[in-house]
Formats: structure tokens, C-alpha cells, sequence
């Protein structure tokens, strides 16, 4: 059966290649940051309800939030969908890719979903690029009940199972005392200065941090006119490290550094935490694996690059997610070195033919993934027999 299964699969998802390729061109071309991704849900939607799929809109009080689900199998799988794009260089990280993946994955599912046992979600999950769109979802029981969850992200080449690291975001505000810059200076409290004393600071700290551990950041407000000192400045930060338990002390040490700009320049300082903390990034071993035998059963290819490809790479909320459900996070290729994510230039790739012969690739290894569990009964029924971990609203997931 499970060959068939798959047979039936890919035909569907190759059979939808064109609308695929076109929901993930249309989403690039009108790009929308995190919580304001209508236009961009709403396609998702209207494709996965054009395929037969039951959808909900705006769940767990997010309006570009969804569910999408058909199936009627014990075994519950839910696929991720991103659709939210960076400010000012729009789809340079690909989520047009995932959202297509997603839909391609779930309609190739959708035709075998009862043959196989498996009820197939799709969660479109708004605001990956520092909402923490997945954490709040977690919280409101969008994943409850769900026994397995997969995404597929382009990057430059193929992964399976990518050192993926914790991260949180803030915000800083110094609040200091307006005066004339070049006739009264002594009348002024500098809130500029005040961020400059704690850039440095952070530039030294850099010395005395681990090997593993980020921390950058931009500052969004310097002041308003050259000959005025500035009263009110702010920042947006990210701090990185290797687990999430780790994060705290790092936080911490940063923070001082920015308690250093207020206490040399006498402004105020107020930290603002922009969401929960994002994750590391738990693959599944077994459904990983699993993955990885698709992907190159469809001629993708995995290059061992040793310690320089198991460096921290990026974050995601998908690590949230992992850590309450079995869950794995692939990097799919789009051959698009030297342009790597977060450049304009990988977001020009993110619509050529190899992209798109990716989004095909990614559906479709998704989907044998999620057959191919449905038919290993050791793992199935550790999926199926794993204990619930519960989510209060005000609480975290474990670490």
C-alpha cells in the first residue's frame, strides 16, 4: 500500500505543479510582514479549500492565522506553512517557498490521507521573522492533539537536521533631555550618546562571549535633528545562544551594557521584550532520516560540510514547536551561493526554476515522509502513544 500510497501522492502534487509554483510567485511578488500577511493567508487558504480541505481563518485570535484539515486518521500530522516576508527586502528568506511546500504536501496527503491513516493539518503560521507567531499558536492549543509537525526552508543547500539556536528580541528605549547642540549642550541629557556607550560596550563584550553565542542589532530612532540633542533614541536587539537555558546569562550581560549608556549619559532606559524566546531546534531523528531517504530518492543530494556546516545557524519558532511535538525543520536547496538568506539577491533566487522544481521536491518528500511514518509501526505508534505536554498561556515550553 505504501508504495501506491506514494505513487498517488507525487501524482497529485505534480499533477498541482503549476498552481504551486504560481501561489508561491504570487506571495513574493506582494510581500507582507509578520501579522499582516492577508493577502498572502488568504491564497493558502483559498487553495487548501479549492482542494477539499475544511479551513478556519483567523484562529487562535491571529487573524492570518489558519487551520486547514482533512483526513480521518489516528495518526495526525500537521504541516507549517510561513508566509510573513523582512522588512524592506521582502521574500529573502523564502517563506513563499514554505507556504507552497505546505500546500503542495498536504493536497499530494489529502489523496491518500484515509488509505493510509493519517489526518493531515495545515497550520499557516503568520509572523516567523520575530512575531513568534508558532509560540503564541502553542499557547492558544493550535497544536493539540497533533502527533507529528514539518516545514520545509530554503536555504542555499540541503539539510536535514540544521543546528538551529535559540534567540530573543527586544527593544531598548533612552529617554534623555532635548537642548541646543551647539549653544546650551550642557542643558541636554544625550540619548544618542547613551546608545553609543552601549554599542561599544557590546563590541567588547564580544571578546568574553562563548563561540556559539550572537548578539546584533539595529538601532531604529537616532534622534531627529543634528542640531538638536537627541531626547529620545531605541534599538531593536537579538541575542543568540546554543540553548535556550543559556540565554538568560547572555541576556543579562547585554543588558548591562545598556544600563552602562544610561548610567555614563544620566538618560533613562526601558527594555521592551518583543515575544517569548525562540527555541532550539529538536529534529526528530527517526522522521528526519525518513525525510532524508525521500529527498534523495527525488535526486536531491546532502553534502557533509563537517564542524563549518553544523555552525549556529539561524532561529525559529518552529524550535518551540519542537520541543512539544515531534517535529523536524529541513533545509531544502535553491542553488543560490554566493546569495545566501537575508539578501536581496536570495530573494530574487526564491522565483527562478530551481526554486521552483524545490517546491515540488520539498511537497513531495514531505508528504512520502508523512506516509512512509503512517507505515512504521514502531514509530506511528510512538507518535501516536507520546504523553501531551500542556501549554498554559503563561507558561513555557520545556528546556
Amino acid at each position: 500500500m505504501s508504495i501506491s500510497a506514494r505513487d498517488a501522492a507525487r501524482t497529485r502534487v505534480d499533477s498541482g505543479g503549476d498552481g504551486l509554483v504560481d501561489l508561491s510567485h504570487r506571495i513574493h511578488a506582494h510581500p507582507e510582514i509578520g501579522f499582516e500577511e492577508e493577502r498572502s493567508a488568504a491564497w493558502v487558504e483559498e487553495a487548501l479549500a479549492d482542494a477539499g480541505f475544511t479551513v478556519e481563518a483567523g484562529i487562535c485570535d491571529l487573524p492570518t492565522a489558519f487551520r486547514a484539515r482533512t483526513g480521518s486518521g489516528p495518526l495526525r500530522i500537521a504541516i507549517c506553512a510561513e508566509y510573513d516576508c523582512l522588512p524592506g527586502i521582502g521574500h529573502a528568506c523564502g517563506h513563499n517557498m514554505i507556504a507552497a511546500m505546505a500546500v503542495g504536501a498536504a493536497v499530494g496527503l489529502a489523496a491518500v490521507a484515509d488509505d493510509v491513516g493519517i489526518q493531515v493539518t495545515v497550520l499557516g503560521t503568520p509572523a516567523e521573522e520575530g512575531g513568534g507567531g508558532k509560540i503564541l499558536m502553542l499557547e492558544r492549543g493550535a497544536f493539540d492533539g497533533v502527533h507529528a509537525a514539518m516545514m520545509v526552508h530554503p536555504t542555499p543547500f540541503d539539510a536535514v537536521e540544521p543546528s538551529i539556536i535559540p534567540a530573543a528580541q527586544f527593544r531598548v528605549r533612552y529617554t534623555g533631555k532635548e537642548a541646543h547642540a551647539s549653544a546650551f549642550p550642557e542643558l541636554g541629557i544625550n540619548a544618542a550618546d547613551a546608545l553609543v556607550v552601549a554599542q561599544t560596550a557590546i563590541g567588547l563584550l564580544r571578546q568574553q562571549m562563548g563561540s556559539h553565542d550572537r548578539v546584533h542589532g539595529i538601532v531604529t530612532r537616532g534622534g531627529d535633528a543634528p542640531n538638536v540633542i537627541p531626547a529620545h533614541t531605541e534599538a531593536h536587539y537579538i541575542v543568540r545562544a546554543l540553548q535556550l537555558a543559556e540565554l538568560p546569562r547572555l541576556q543579562e550581560r547585554v543588558l548591562r551594557c545598556f544600563e552602562a549608556g544610561a548610567m555614563a549619559t544620566g538618560a533613562t532606559l526601558e527594555v521592551e521584550e518583543m515575544h517569548k524566546p525562540y527555541a532550539e531546534m529538536h529534529h526528530d531523528a527517526k522522521m528526519a532520516a525518513i525525510y532524508k531517504r525521500n529527498a534523495e530518492d527525488l535526486g536531491r543530494s546532502f553534502v557533509d560540510f563537517g564542524d563549518p556546516g553544523r555552525r549556529p545557524s539561524a532561529s525559529t519558532d518552529m524550535g518551540n514547536v519542537s520541543l512539544v511535538v515531534p517535529s523536524i525543520h529541513p533545509f531544502i536547496g535553491i542553488d543560490s551561493l554566493p546569495a545566501v538568506n537575508h539578501q536581496p539577491e536570495f530573494a530574487a533566487h526564491c522565483v527562478t526554476e530551481v526554486a521552483d522544481k524545490a517546491i515540488i521536491d520539498g511537497a513531495t518528500a514531505m508528504a512520502w515522509t508523512a506516509i512512509d511514518i503512517a507505515a512504521d509501526e514502531p514509530l506511528r505508534q510512538r507518535l501516536v502513544h507520546a504523553p501531551a505536554v500542556d501549554l498554559g498561556a503563561d507558561s513555557q515550553p520545556p528546556n
